[in-house]
């Protein structure tokens, strides 16, 4: 074979200063997104989705490709445009950042089948995972779906529980909390990473009781804290500010120093005496209508809480309830949950 032409090292080299661009544009865009990720959020899922991206890029950035950089006779280096120049909140950083990482990486996967195949691919597979981050970043928010969330389900230990707890949410469940006080660490380990994924599956929250590790080790969407559990500070910085953190209430001093702790939603109860919360007396309606009047996050009324005394609770103020036994008991758990949602949607005029 003869000596490459002239016309054809010309056109690799141009392919290389282009490829080299874009690599660097990638990964400046997701060091920006992974910045916001890691101070910002303090998510460590995503910050760790931002450097795994941004080093598997790095992997394809070789010698021969750099040496190709041409910055001085480059055109585009004085070129810009006025809305680059300015940003006004954090919602447009990252949205033109990720949307620089993906354009480059659409040029990467274009110009490297020319010259690098298997970057070509890689780069078509990243730009797929750089879409998943987007919408982990601006889809529905966590804070938003429990805004949304009337229904709160909390299991108890059942041989029947995945089985129960895939019903309720094909009857329209978004909400649920994981608690089982007295199997083996393995065990609950093992059964909240597949109610975790379940859930999700659905795109419901899911939530675990007071075990913080637990939660961290599924990705769960957060916890559940007693009053003798965890203190609130410890919780929010072990878990971030994405994640939810709901505090049991059962008296207006209680739900005062949750709101003040900073958590998300509360539990009001018990609305009557019920055996999950043996020898705690009931709260009864005048808390539920002290909550009504005071607490201004999400709540929900909990504690014996079933089909037949459901209207109580709505007329004492609840708009959202917590179920355990009258769900996880249920001969039909998805009839049952959506006779649950449609009486509090009726009765608190939701649409």
């Amino acid at each position: 074979m003869g000596e490459p032409k002239q016309d054809d090292l010309w056109q690799m080299q141009a392919v290389y200063r282009i490829l080299d661009a874009n690599l660097d544009r990638a990964r400046e865009g997701l060091r920006i997104v992974e910045e916001w990720c890691r101070f910002g959020l303090s998510d460590r899922q995503l910050t760790h989705a931002c450097k795994e991206m941004r080093q598997e890029i790095a992997t394809w950035h070789t010698a021969d490709i750099r040496q190709a950089r041409d910055t001085l006779g480059d055109p585009g280096t004085e070129l810009s445009h006025p809305q680059e120049e300015t940003r006004s909140n954090i919602k447009q950083v990252l949205q033109a950042n990720l949307c620089r990482v993906q354009e480059a990486l659409r040029v990467l996967e274009e110009y490297g089948k020319l010259e690098r195949p298997e970057m070509a691919a890689a780069a078509k597979q990243i730009r797929y995972r750089t879409y998943v981050l987007e919408t982990e970043l601006f889809g529905t928010s966590r804070q938003q779906l429990l805004e949304e969330s009337l229904l709160y389900l909390v299991t108890s230990p059942s041989q029947q529980l995945f089985a129960v707890v895939e019903a309720a949410l094909q009857g329209g469940l978004t909400l649920v909390q994981y608690r089982d006080k007295n199997a083996d660490d393995t065990v609950r380990l093992a059964q909240a990473q597949k109610l975790c994924d379940l859930c999700h599956r659905y795109r419901a929250l899911f939530i675990v009781n007071d075990r913080i590790d637990i939660a961290l080790a599924v990705d769960a969407d957060g916890v559940h804290l007693g009053q003798q559990d965890t203190p609130v500070e410890v919780a929010r910085r072990l878990l971030g500010s994405r994640r939810l953190i709901g505090r049991s209430t059962t008296n207006p001093g209680e739900m005062d120093k949750a709101i003040a702790e900073g958590v998300d939603y509360i539990g009001a109860g018990p609305v009557y005496e019920t055996p999950t919360k043996p020898g705690k007396a009931a709260a009864g309606f005048e808390y539920l209508r002290h909550v009504k009047e005071n607490c201004p996050l999400p709540w929900f009324a909990i504690g014996g809480i079933n089909e037949q005394n459901l209207n109580e609770a709505i007329e004492a103020g609840t708009k959202r309830v917590a179920i355990v036994r009258a769900i996880m008991q249920a001969e039909q758990p998805a009839r049952t949950t959506q006779y649950f949602l449609s009486q509090l949607k009726s009765m608190n005029n939701y649409q």
